[in-house]
């Protein structure tokens, strides 16, 4: 797992090591100065005669870029430090000038910024320190200046290569964030001006929350955390799972286990006008293991659903976990002209059922999965152990009826913020679907970026909620009984999801219904790494007839 802590977690673990004279600045450095050179060995095949050019600003991060510096100078690569403040960091200043360095104050000629960019854009490395974990809002001044000019010089060549026999004209230079791109919003991710996008963050002591979370996230690069001896006693502000984390935690059905240990699921998706999403998230729920999944909705989608998925069953019966919405139109107006197939008054049934309403007579509370038109079903204050997953566009649309005055371009800039404020709203965990998906539970928050930009496409969202389902239904009384692991669970499920996206179509397009095929062998690869110790036994349930 990828853990970030706060800014303001970090300085304080770093407060008693600095009072005991522990060199955290130059650990942070050299361990700077060896990913550089791993960097461009990988993309030159040797680092003689490689440019590395330092961004350097008035903080501590410019210190780390002028004392890694440094390191590089005395390894042989030529180094130049642009200054865009007087105050750059006196000690580094005068180890990178002993090391052979080179110094451009930009601060005293700003006229330059053009033409420092374009030579900028044609070195072999790039090292941004220009801020720090203090600063606050985007870039200003001459750093603002510098970073776009930067950013245009460097649009017009093309991705870094790998390959030395490559023109140096068509090979631009490789970005390396120092802790964080300059600009981003270090404990929020947000992205409120101009900012170099890294191809690598070579963050110290631990990763940051805008590491992980959008929009900055897709601006960091490859994440490498280097332990300067920091000990952080607080939870962290955002996780990240791996697939060792899913692995160990996934459910592996034994011997004795049978289709009602392993987790029923009960699904109400899809009407006439939309068969397929009841067909996508069924075979979400199917693939992804499942011991059973029962279909609730029209007689004639009933029959689609079967002919697509002979397993299904469309009788009632016991349900593990729920999941309610995905291809249910919204809004009133929809079960009052019909067009809901009475889907809506089966998903509240489901919601109740879940929430642990109907007297006992459903057998207790269980998870639910609430997508799409499921969304205006919910109660005013629903139980942690429902899961809502929306897109942006939902989430507004379920924020601004809870009378949030809030916008769509609101979500996508700070969406840990509102997803964060539509679980307060609900009650209930919230999976903020994107390019990185987040989700926001009692108590934590976690932060996923396992599936390619092709998985933008209809259909997606419908097997991620079945997939969640057969995951809440396996671990149903657990997460009942500790709901902050709801969020780790649709956390999980979203790695799942991603990865067999990237099974799917290495590389490509893909399909919905594809992605759905993809998951039992992602899982089964999952698993071929777990550990056979430490595991989690499957849940037990009393046996019941078929």
């Amino acid at each position: 797992m990828i853990s970030a802590w706060s800014a303001a977690d970090v300085r304080a673990a770093e407060e008693p090591l600095l009072a005991e004279g522990v060199p955290l600045m130059e650990r942070a450095s050299f361990a700077l100065a060896t990913q550089v050179v791993r960097d461009v060995a990988a993309r030159r095949g040797t680092v003689r005669g490689a440019r590395v050019v330092l961004l350097v600003g008035a903080g501590n991060n410019g210190g780390d870029a002028l004392h890694a510096g440094a390191v590089l100078a005395r390894r042989g690569l030529g180094v130049t430090a642009v200054l865009v403040d007087e105050r750059a960091h006196p000690g580094g200043l005068t180890a990178l000038r002993r090391a052979g360095g080179r110094v451009v104050e930009l601060f005293a000629a700003p006229g330059r910024v053009g033409a420092v960019a374009g030579d900028v854009a044609r070195s072999d490395v790039v090292l941004d320190g220009l801020v720090g974990l203090g600063a606050r809002g985007p870039l200003r001044g001459l750093a603002a200046d510098l970073v776009a000019a930067l950013v245009g010089a460097l649009e017009t060549a093309q991705a870094p290569a790998l390959d030395e026999a490559a023109p140096r004209a068509t090979r631009r230079a490789w970005v390396v964030a120092v802790d964080v791109p300059s600009g981003i919003g270090v404990d929020d991710g947000a992205v409120a001006g101009p900012v170099l996008a890294a191809d690598r963050t070579v963050t110290f002591g631990a990763a940051k929350p805008g590491l992980l979370l959008p929009p900055a996230a897709g601006l960091a690069g490859e994440v490498a955390v280097v332990d300067i001896g920091l000990h952080l006693d607080d939870p962290p502000a955002v996780r990240r799972l791996e697939p060792d984390d899913v692995a160990r935690s996934w459910p592996v059905p034994g011997a004795a286990d049978h289709k009602y240990t392993r987790g029923v699921v009960g699904v109400v998706a899809g009407t006439a006008t939309y068969p397929g999403a009841a067909v996508l998230t069924t075979t979400g729920a199917v693939c992804a293991g499942a011991g059973m999944v029962r279909y609730r909705g029209s007689v004639e989608v009933g029959r689609v659903v079967v002919g697509a998925r002979p397993e299904v069953v469309t009788v009632p019966g016991r349900v593990q976990a729920w999941v309610v919405g995905p291809g249910v139109p919204g809004g009133p107006e929809a079960e009052d002209e019909g067009q809901d197939d009475g889907q809506h008054e089966r998903g509240r049934a489901g919601l109740v059922a879940a929430s642990g309403g109907l007297g006992g007579l459903a057998g207790g509370p269980v998870p639910a999965v609430v997508d799409a038109g499921g969304l205006g079903l919910l109660d005013d204050d629903s139980p942690p152990w429902f899961v809502v997953t929306p897109h942006a566009g939902e989430l507004t649309a379920l924020l601004r009826s809870r009378g949030e005055d809030v916008r769509r371009a609101d979500v996508e800039a700070e969406p840990l913020r509102w997803a964060r404020r539509a679980h307060d709203l609900t009650g209930a965990t919230v999976l903020l679907k994107g390019g990185v998906t987040v989700v926001a539970g009692p108590g934590v928050a976690y932060a996923q970026s396992d599936g390619p930009g092709w998985l933008a496409t209809a259909g997606a969202g419908d097997v991620l909620a079945g997939l969640l389902g057969a995951m809440l239904a396996a671990r149903a009384d657990e997460v009942v009984r500790h709901p902050e692991r709801a969020a780790e669970v649709a956390a999980a499920a979203a790695l799942v999801h991603g990865r067999a996206a990237h099974r799917a179509n290495p590389g490509g397009p893909v399909a919905a219904l594809d992605v759905a095929h993809a998951v039992p062998a992602e899982v089964a690869r999952l698993l071929s790494s777990r550990r056979p110790r430490g595991t989690c036994p499957p849940t037990r349930r009393p046996e019941e007839p078929a």
